[in-house]
């Protein structure tokens, strides 16, 4: 359903065909969230950035934003996401700590690639090493 919200937002139009359970492909984790269509929330997400940002998310990152409830979708995030690192590429930076709102994004950006995500309540007493600079957006 996230993929669908979003488009919505947006005024584009929405796919909802029905997707018999029998076709959905089981997933090795037998948490894993699944839409009606079948599309876990890595799928969707994956969908969602493909088309509206340059910045990539690994697998590691991705299973982060799940795990820790994070909305990319808010706030312009993905927008801001981009310009930190359109920022931190021009300074010439390699690996990157984004601040946006209350969230931390580590960045690698020479790759162009969201390495992990930390929220509001995991960045208390959290140390962050291998980065060589700090972008707030």
């Amino acid at each position: 359903m996230l993929l669908n919200e979003f488009l919505k937002a947006r005024n584009q139009s929405v796919v909802s065909q029905p997707v018999e359970t029998s076709a959905i492909p089981q997933s090795n984790n037998s948490e894993a969230r699944v839409n009606e269509r079948g599309n876990s929330f890595a799928d969707e997400l994956k969908t969602l950035i493909a088309g509206k940002s340059a910045v990539q998310f690994s697998n590691h990152a991705i299973k982060r934003l799940e795990s820790r409830e994070i909305d990319v979708r808010e706030n312009d995030t993905l927008e801001r996401l981009n310009r930190g690192v359109e920022l931190a590429s021009q300074k010439g930076c390699g690996q990157s700590l984004i601040l946006i709102d209350n969230t931390a994004y580590i960045v690698s950006v020479e790759n162009n690639k969201v390495i992990t995500t930390v929220s509001q309540a995991d960045l208390k007493e959290n140390v962050f090493t291998n980065i060589d600079s700090t972008v707030i957006v």
